[in-house]
């Protein structure tokens, strides 16, 4: 990895002490002797700290040479800091507070408005904004910065540290220090609004929404609550609730360009992407310059299969934004478009660019990585593909340990005598298909082969079952979880009610045929609670060969969640496991799941597709086998891929990579590997992976 690429190097081991020093350092500021502070920063700075030490002494350096009045120091200070830390909020105060004070007036606007973006609690900056825009006649500018930094006067001050902790992302201290506040003003609708904020990043979404539902049925104009509330919808997929709070949002305003957007996403959510699409578009006529709206343009229209007019959206977006890296992302995730050698040029530039935000880096290293793997330069394709994945992991929380304790939670709890004693507690209904797996494992595939089918509806990823999972599990850390030992102890009667919850939450996305499919591939993890709650529900798993699956991982940049594919070791070790637990829910609950693998799939397709039917219960029809001529929305990357006759030119495309493979190998290990010697089919004394046990 390329050591001029700030952020890139992966965490740094604690020194000990590091952490008194910095506090040191920051009472030598706030005692006004700002050259011990500053020679202490920069001794810190020579020694190893974890990255959020690096970040701080960094910070308080700039901070102790701008009050020694070294403005030219502290810029670069500053700019370094931006280089690793894009989203410090903090750091582009300063650079604002030394914009001011030099009289670049323009410059310091700009920070202070990066610096609220990330922040909205910096009451300095909103202070100083107000004046730099009263100062050169930006009336509306000025106003705006008034409100916010009187709606900050007028909140509890524990409030606003609340806030401040949220966007320095310190969620279990905010909610702390929330619910305390909360204990005597229980229904302070921005305390409870804040709180379902913090719900939100810890992904605890049942309670955020009922939070932010109280919230706007105690006060149905508080506008920041619904827009929350709008979005939390949105981002748990109830497209049909979210739609109802996007409409309110626009009949309190009707103009509001930001709530109208808000209301053509639900549109497209719900499937209605002709007038999701022209709301956009018309949005757009308005005003033309807004990026991120040309990117979800072309979202919307990629799903519907308009790739050509996908494509054009993408480049638009492009266009506004010459950085946009979500932009040339997209475009390299449609998986068919090719990019120019001068597209290829302004992606490597802007990704090395210092002014360059991390996440557009993050999405540039991505897009890299695949127009240089379309031309087969894998040593370089690599490293853009390793520099994104670095910087990408140094902004997740995943650790595989935890994932590693949940799947042994699954087998230790749901045994055998479990199912035994609670067979006919769920909810008898057939209707649901579930496809489970990893990522980039041919589920897609499965998907559209069965959606092809006149009595199979197809939908996309649905989030019911981990949230049900999540609302088992309550709030507590994961080694106090409730799930999934809340199974042995819950009334019978609750299995059934979960399951007809199921049914009914998700018959929105449905259309009228009797099954349709859930293709959310984390619910491998929760066949036991599917199976006690849709005891009729069907299972397949889409299986890959683990080095084709987990590199396909390793390159794909998910819109959200997927952490453990960041990093070759982490999802060497998820496949791990996930085959560990798979072989657990095979013992516990033979022919309950059927194991399709992609590859058998792609060399002989009708005794699959045969195959599959057969274990849905469903009769043999030809347009399964002729799955891509079915026109149907597809949400997932491989949605221009399955629309294609099948084709085997990726199955072995990792092969290109295998000498920067090593940790991936060393982490799945022999046992897993030993199934696929030959290197796609499972060996012949293994257990097959794909049969169906009686």
């Amino acid at each position: 990895m390329q050591a001029d690429h700030a952020g890139a190097a992966g965490p740094k081991p604690r020194t000990e002490g590091a952490a008194a020093r910095i506090d040191q350092a920051r009472k030598l500021i706030e005692g006004a002797k700002f050259s011990e502070a500053a020679a202490l920063a920069e001794t810190l700075l020579d020694a190893p700290l974890e990255d959020d030490q690096h970040t701080e002494s960094l910070y308080l350096l700039a901070v102790a040479q701008r009050f020694g009045n070294q403005p030219r120091e502290a810029l670069a200070t500053l700019q370094r800091l931006h280089g690793e830390s894009a989203g410090h909020a903090r750091a582009w105060q300063e650079r604002g507070h030394i914009c001011s004070a030099e009289g670049w007036h323009a410059e310091a606007i700009a920070a202070y408005s990066r610096a609220v973006e990330r922040n909205p609690a910096l009451i300095a900056s909103w202070r100083c904004l107000a004046k730099l825009h009263d100062r050169n006649g930006d009336r509306d500018g000025a106003q705006r910065a008034r409100e916010r930094l009187e709606f900050l006067k007028r909140l509890p001050p524990e409030l606003v540290h609340v806030t401040d902790l949220i966007h320095e992302g310190k969620f279990h201290k905010a909610d702390q220090l929330c619910r305390k506040f909360l204990e005597g003003n229980r229904r302070h609708v921005e305390g409870m609004r804040l709180l379902a904020e913090i719900g939100t990043h810890l992904k605890i979404y049942d309670d955020a929404e009922f939070l932010l539902e109280s919230c706007v049925a105690f006060a149905p104009d508080y506008i920041p609550a619904r827009i929350d509330y709008a979005n939390l919808l949105i981002r748990k997929t109830s497209f049909e609730k979210a739609n109802e709070q996007a409409r309110r949002l626009v009949d309190m305003q009707p103009n509001n360009p930001s709530f109208k957007t808000t209301l053509a996403t639900t549109l497209v959510g719900l499937g209605r992407f002709d007038e999701g699409v022209a709301l956009y578009r018309e949005l757009l006529t308005a005003d033309p310059t807004r990026s991120q709206l040309h990117l979800l343009t072309g979202h919307a229209q990629k799903t519907m299969g308009a790739v050509d007019d996908a494509v054009e959206s993408y480049r638009q977006a492009h266009h506004r934004r010459p950085d946009f890296g979500d932009a040339f992302w997209s475009l390299a995730n449609t998986k068919t478009y090719r990019f120019s050698d001068e597209e290829i040029r302004h992606i490597k530039r802007f990704e090395k660019a210092p002014g360059t935000a991390v996440d557009d880096r993050i999405h540039l290293c991505f897009a890299a990585g695949k127009a240089l793997e379309d031309r087969a330069e894998y040593d370089a394709s690599f490293e853009y593909y390793e520099r994104g994945n670095a910087l990408k992991m140094q902004e997740n929380r995943y650790r595989a340990q935890a994932n590693e304790n949940r799947a042994r939670a699954q087998m230790e709890t749901c045994t055998r005598e479990l199912f035994e004693r609670r067979a006919a507690v769920g909810f008898d209904c057939p209707d649901p298909i579930f496809i489970v797996g990893l990522p980039r494992a041919g589920s897609t595939l499965l998907e559209q082969i069965l959606a092809s089918h006149s009595r199979v509806d197809g939908t996309m990823e649905l989030h019911n079952i981990l949230a049900l999972a999540q609302r088992l599990r309550g709030r507590q850390a994961d080694r106090d979880s409730r799930y999934p030992q809340i199974l042995h102890e819950l009334d019978s009667s609750y299995f059934r009610r979960f399951g007809e919850q199921y049914i009914d939450q998700t018959r929105t996305y449905r259309g009228q045929a009797p099954l349709f499919i859930d293709k959310m591939p984390n619910n491998f993890m929760h066949i036991g609670l599917i199976r006690l709650i849709l005891p009729n529900a069907k299972v397949i798993d889409a299986r890959r060969h683990p080095m084709a699956c987990c590199f396909s991982c390793f390159k794909q940049l998910f819109g959200e969640g997927q952490e453990f594919s960041y990093g070759l070791e982490e999802v060497g070790r998820y496949y791990r496991t996930y085959v560990r637990l798979m072989d657990h829910w095979d013992e516990v609950l033979p022919g309950f799941v059927l194991r399709v693998m992609h590859e058998e799939v792609v060399d002989d397709l009708e005794t699959q597709v045969r195959r599959i039917l057969d274990f849905c219960d469903l009769p043999f029809e030809s347009s399964c086998v002729q799955f891509h001529k079915t026109e149907r929305n597809i949400r997932t990357p491989s949605s221009e891929q399955v629309r294609q006759p099948i084709f085997r030119e990726g199955l072995d495309r990792w092969r290109g990579y295998e000498k920067h493979l090593g940790p991936l190998r060393e982490a799945l290990g022999a046992g897993i590997l030993d199934r696929y010697p030959a290197g796609r089919q499972p060996a012949p004394n293994a257990p097959r992976p794909d049969s169906r046990r009686a």
